[in-house]
């Protein structure tokens, strides 16, 4: 009983302030377990993953297993970010990500694995 009254007193301390991923992308809390990645530039659609995974990872504290579901219909409008969800019953198609490594059949992907895969390109490009 401890821990739900735990986790309800960490949901209403999120911050609502915005949260910059490794990559410059920001992220916006929708809820405890809905947010957004912002559209910041043309980059290419994979660095939304990045941030989603940067983002669960080092601003919510969970684990590099933790499941990450696209929460908007694809595909994203010019200028639009994309919302992300933990929660498996508010999924839809990860559209275009889905040609680049989801596994399970769910749809989703692990936090660490958006993050190592995605984020690793863009320290390679920033090192040359």
């Amino acid at each position: 009983m401890f821990r739900p009254l735990m986790f309800a007193a960490l949901v209403f301390a999120l911050p609502a302030e915005a949260f910059t991923a490794q990559n410059g992308m920001r992220v916006r809390p929708v809820d405890a377990k809905t947010f957004i990645v912002e559209f910041p530039s043309p980059e290419a659609e994979t660095q939304y993953l990045c941030a989603a995974g940067d983002y669960v990872i080092r601003a919510l504290g969970l684990t590099a297993r933790t499941r990450i579901y696209r929460a908007s219909p694809p595909p994203r409008k010019q200028g639009q970010g994309i919302t992300f969800t933990l929660d498996a019953s508010r999924k839809t198609q990860m559209g275009l990500f889905t040609r680049f490594g989801t596994d399970k059949g769910d749809e989703g992907i692990s936090a660490g694995e958006a993050r190592s895969t995605y984020c690793t390109i863009i320290r390679l490009l920033r090192d040359r």
